[in-house]
C-alpha cells in the first residue's frame, strides 16, 4: 500500500542543550516539514556514548532536556514521533547485519569520521565510534525513510546509508527504501566570541532555555568590531557578530541598523540591546510552551514513551521484512 507522505528520519545526540544554532540549522525547519512528512525524530542517546561513554551520568537528563527544547520551538508529538534510540532493539540488530558486509577502510575514509576524531582528540577510534555511521545507517533505513535532512557535513554518512541500502537489496531482495539527501540553505551561527560556530563545548551559545537576563548578558559581552572604540567612529558590520546575528534575526531593522553603524550613529550598546530584545522574541513563545512541560514533567515521560512504542512498531515491520530477506526469519 503506498504511503500518503514520505518519511524523514531526523534528529540529535541528546550532550546537552540545544541552542539558536540547532534552531536556526534544523529545528525550525523540523516545525515546517513535520506538516508535510511523516516525521520521525530521534534521540540519538547510543551515538552519544561512542563520543561519551565515560560521562554517562547525565545521559537521562539530556534526553529529557532535548525533548523539552523540540516541544518549545514546536514540534508536535501528535504529528511527529519522537523515540529513543536505544529503546528500539530492532535498530542494534539491523546494524550488526549492515556491519557484516560494510568495511573497515569505508568507514576509516568517511570525511566526517575524521573531522570528529581530531575534534574529540581520538588518536586511536573505538569500534564503537568508527561504525556509528553504520548505526546512523539503522537508524534511517528501518522507518524505511524517503528524505534525510541534512547539513554538508553529514552527506558522507547518507552517501554510505545509500550504499549499504543497494548492497542490502542486491545480496537478498529489495526490501528497503534507499534515502536522499533534504539540503536546506540555512545559515551557520557563529558563537558569541565570533570565532567559531556556536557550540555547547565552546562555551559561546545561547541557549534555547536560556531565560530573558542570560540572552542580554551574553549579547552583551559578544565580540563586536575591536576598531570601534567611540559611538561615532564609523563601523565595519561586516566583521561584528551582533550584526551577523541581525542578518538572521533582524530582517526588517537590517537596512537601517547597517547605515547607522557605519556612520557613526548607532552604539554597540544599542546594537546589543535590540538584538538581544530580538532573539528574546524569538524565545518568548518557546519559554511559555517549555513551561507547560516543566509544570507537568509526567508529560515529558508520556510523550517519549508513546513515541518510543510507533516507533518500535514501525522497526519491528521492518525487521520482518529484512530477516525474511536474509532468510533468518526460522520460526
Amino acid at each position: 500500500m503506498p504511503k500518503d507522505k514520505k518519511t524523514i528520519l531526523t534528529g540529535d545526540r541528546p550532550t546537552g542543550n540545544l541552542h539558536l544554532g540547532h534552531y536556526v540549522g534544523s529545528l525550525a525547519n523540523r516545525v515546517k516539514l513535520q506538516q508535510e512528512y511523516e516525521s520521525y525524530i530521534i534521540i540519538a542517546d547510543v551515538q552519544a556514548l561512542t563520543t561519551h561513554w565515560e560521562k554517562d551520568e547525565n545521559l537521562s537528563r539530556d534526553v529529557y532536556q532535548i525533548v523539552s527544547d523540540y516541544l518549545a520551538v514546536g514540534i508536535d508529538p501528535e504529528i511527529s514521533t519522537i523515540f529513543v534510540q536505544s529503546m528500539i532493539p530492532e535498530i542494534h540488530e539491523l546494524t550488526m547485519y549492515y556491519s557484516l558486509f560494510t568495511t573497515v577502510n569505508v568507514l576509516r575514509h568517511n570525511p566526517t569520521i575524521k573531522t570528529e576524531a581530531a575534534q574529540h582528540g581520538m588518536n586511536d577510534m573505538t569500534y564503537g565510534f568508527l561504525g556509528y555511521p553504520v548505526s546512523q545507517a539503522a537508524d534511517i533505513t528501518i522507518f524505511k525513510a524517503d528524505l534525510v535532512p541534512v547539513g554538508e557535513d553529514q552527506i558522507p554518512h547518507i552517501e554510505l546509508a545509500r550504499k549499504i541500502v543497494r548492497r542490502f537489496n542486491d545480496l537478498y531482495q529489495p526490501v528497503l527504501v534507499e534515502p536522499q539527501v533534504l539540503l536546506g540553505d540555512v545559515p551557520r551561527l557563529v558563537g558569541m566570541d565570533g570565532k567559531e560556530k556556536m557550540s555547547k563545548s565552546l562555551n559561546n551559545a545561547i541557549f534555547l532555555a536560556d531565560d530573558a537576563q542570560q540572552v542580554k548578558e551574553k549579547v552583551g559581552n559578544a565580540v563586536t568590531d575591536p576598531a570601534r572604540i567611540r559611538k561615532s567612529d564609523p563601523g565595519h558590520p561586516e566583521i561584528c557578530t551582533v550584526y551577523a546575528y541581525h542578518q538572521v534575526f533582524n530582517l526588517n531593522e537590517l537596512e537601517e541598523i547597517e547605515q547607522a553603524c557605519r556612520q557613526g550613529k548607532i552604539g554597540c550598546v544599542e546594537c546589543k540591546k535590540r538584538m538581544a530584545g530580538k532573539i528574546n522574541e524569538l524565545l518568548d513563545p518557546m519559554r511559555e510552551r517549555r513551561q507547560k512541560y516543566l509544570d507537568k514533567p509526567e508529560l515529558l515521560r508520556d510523550i517519549l514513551m508513546e513515541g518510543t512504542k510507533k516507533a518500535h512498531r514501525a522497526a519491528k515491520e521492518t525487521m520482518l521484512e529484512v530477516r525474511t530477506a536474509m532468510k533468518i526469519n526460522y520460526f
